[in-house]
């Protein structure tokens, strides 16, 4: 088993576990609407944590899949070697960073898109 299929098998259980505990997503009452507020605010924080989890969770599948399909290390959008370095950090990496920084590059300007479009509609 390589190193990076380690790192990814331990990094899948983590990340089962810590989906496993979703304390913060209880929904309570309460008699105080300061509580409430306090209660609404963690519980949205939890479930952008459980958010940001389960996609990585989804990443690390991914990758230890790409280990198993003898890609793993090829950039899905170039077909180039991703970086030893780049692994090394993000081990779930799919794209070289040129790659990724063009996606982030794209994903922003969508984002910016359709904000000025929800502001268009107001």
């Amino acid at each position: 088993m390589s190193q990076a299929q380690e790192l990814l098998l331990q990094k899948e259980a983590e990340l089962i576990q810590l989906l496993r505990s979703r304390d913060g997503l209880a929904i309570e009452k309460s008699a105080d609407p300061m509580d409430e507020i306090q209660r609404a605010t963690e519980r949205d924080l939890a479930i952008r944590s459980v958010d940001r989890d389960s996609t990585l969770l989804r990443q690390v599948r991914a990758a230890l899949q790409r280990i198993d399909e003898q890609t793993f290390g090829v950039c899905v959008d170039c077909d180039e070697e991703i970086s030893p370095k780049r692994l090394k950090a993000v081990p779930w990496a799919q794209r070289c960073i040129q790659c990724q920084e063009a996606a982030d590059q794209d994903r922003q300007e969508h984002a910016e898109s359709l904000d000025d479009s929800i502001l268009s509609m107001a």
